[in-house]
């Protein structure tokens, strides 16, 4: 496929002070194109057609792609093109819900370098990072780390430690987040605005590579981290005046069944108070593993309600890739 676009020489990666073969890093990325299935889960508000960048990574047994899962998520075709412009075809590995991260597995050979990974740990806000996508220097930048916080997405989803960078990239899905010394740090993953000092700034959230460390091996033989799926509800939720709300409901999923309703305000969950979606999440995941009841206390109008919400676990609702 053809790129067209490009970022501003300006933004481009500088060599200086650096002191690995920047080459090699932008050979070890790919780009994914993604078809996924028309009447999934996750085509009504990610789409069916996906494009993003992946990074060539080695585990104990062999190379794989790294990349932000909701890109490879009920995909039917996975094809990646490589930095010299060779195709190939691929399947999705795994995609870790609690992280984020999704493995992809080459179909044919890439004959690419695979990029070493460090420790965001070693990070400060200010530091000076690198922003690697697909096709070299024309779609990478420099950047730095403006904050790293707690990340909560209305999706079930919280990251404790969440990376921020700016200036943004503008395809930021699965791009490679290095650090000075050449190794990964992060994996792309949105688009965001962060507020510092009385000011908004765009930026990306990038999800940490030290989250992959204990799970890689597992979701390479597995398909899955060896770990219980958390308590699932299929709601979208949002925040707003230290209240969280139903924005929008998965169809057929455990809060649809059990009768939510857009606009409710989910004010206690087990008899303790929600005030932000950290709160839910990790009051729900409390509640045990996927299967378990989840006590509700909604309000709904002037009205109080209660509802018992059986847990799902979200893999259950999602296509699953043909085997190869």
């Amino acid at each position: 496929m053809t790129q067209e676009w490009q970022l501003p020489a300006a933004l481009r990666p500088r060599r200086e002070g650096l002191e690995f073969d920047l080459e090699a890093v932008y050979r070890s990325l790919v780009q994914l194109h993604v078809e996924a299935s028309d009447d999934g889960y996750t085509a009504a508000f990610l789409g069916t057609e996906r494009l993003g960048s992946g990074v060539v990574i080695r585990s104990a047994e062999r190379k794989v792609v790294l990349t932000i899962g909701y890109l490879i998520t009920e995909a039917e075709s996975i094809w990646l093109t490589a930095y010299d412009g060779r195709v190939v075809p691929a399947h999705p590995l795994a995609y870790d819900q609690v992280s984020g991260f999704g493995l992809v597995q080459p179909l044919g050979s890439l004959d690419m370098p695979a990029l070493e990974r460090g420790s965001a740990t070693t990070l400060g806000i200010g530091d000076r990072v690198l922003v690697i996508g697909h096709g070299g220097a024309r779609h990478s930048l420099e950047a730095r780390l403006i904050a790293r916080r707690e990340f909560a997405g209305y999706w079930e989803y919280l990251l404790d430690d969440a990376l921020f960078t700016a200036p943004p990239h503008p395809q930021w899905g699965g791009t490679a987040l290095v650090g000075t010394d050449g190794l990964l740090l992060g994996v792309g993953s949105l688009f965001v605005q962060e507020a510092l000092a009385d000011e908004n700034f765009d930026a990306n959230m990038f999800v940490p590579v030290d989250l992959l460390e204990p799970v890689l091996e597992d979701m390479i033989q597995l398909g899955q981290p060896r770990r219980q799926p958390r308590p699932w509800l299929g709601v979208y939720t949002a925040e707003q005046a230290d209240r969280v709300m139903v924005a929008d409901l998965m169809r057929g999923g455990p809060a649809h069944r059990a009768g939510l309703r857009l606009g409710d305000v989910i004010a206690e969950v087990a008899g303790q108070p929600v005030r932000s979606l950290p709160q839910l999440f990790r009051a729900v995941w409390s509640a045990g593993v996927a299967g378990a009841q989840v006590p509700l206390t909604l309000t709904r109008g002037r009205q109080s309600v209660h509802v018992n919400v059986r847990s799902g676990n979200r893999d259950d609702f999602l296509k699953k890739p043909l085997q190869h």
